[in-house]
């Protein structure tokens, strides 16, 4: 089983700033409280092959998680797919940004959540608490973004 969770979210700040502040992953931790740690290999700006590998938090366990940039036009749309072996991953997840005027961004991220062996039987609980936190998740990417990026 696989199922999909998405938030939208308008952000006061200019499109290319947004894309960029996304797109460092390294930023994650700012707006994702289960994020404890990440790196990006290689050194450098974002691209594809580019790979971010994190520690997360997510009910009560640590892992270890790997997501590989399949996809990157910059300053609107970026993709990654997860590499990690856990029981549930993102096999797809990314962003769309499009520009408002005013130095306004809609931004909408998505995971595609699949689960593997005994995950098999975690994702639909995973999806559920995915789901219910997407509007307070995209509140956090935007009140990070928008504390992180200095307003024109």
């Amino acid at each position: 089983m696989s199922g999909q969770f998405e938030a939208v979210v308008e952000v006061d700040r200019p499109i290319e700033e947004v894309f960029a502040y996304l797109a460092d992953g390294r930023n994650d931790p700012q707006f994702s409280p289960r994020v404890l740690r990440i790196d990006r290999t290689p050194d450098g700006p974002t691209a594809v092959g580019t790979v971010f590998r994190s520690t997360v938090k997510d009910a009560g366990m640590k892992t270890a998680r790997e997501f590989r940039i399949i996809e990157f036009e910059a300053p609107v749309r970026l993709r990654w797919a997860e590499v990690s072996k856990n029981s549930v991953t993102a096999s797809e997840g990314g962003y769309d940004l499009e520009a408002l005027g005013e130095g306004r961004t809609r931004v909408r991220i998505f995971n595609v959540l699949e689960g593997h062996g005994l995950g098999k039987l975690l994702v639909g609980l995973a999806l559920s608490a995915a789901r219910k936190d997407a509007p307070a998740f995209g509140a956090r990417i935007k009140a990070a973004a928008e504390s992180a990026i200095a307003a024109g």
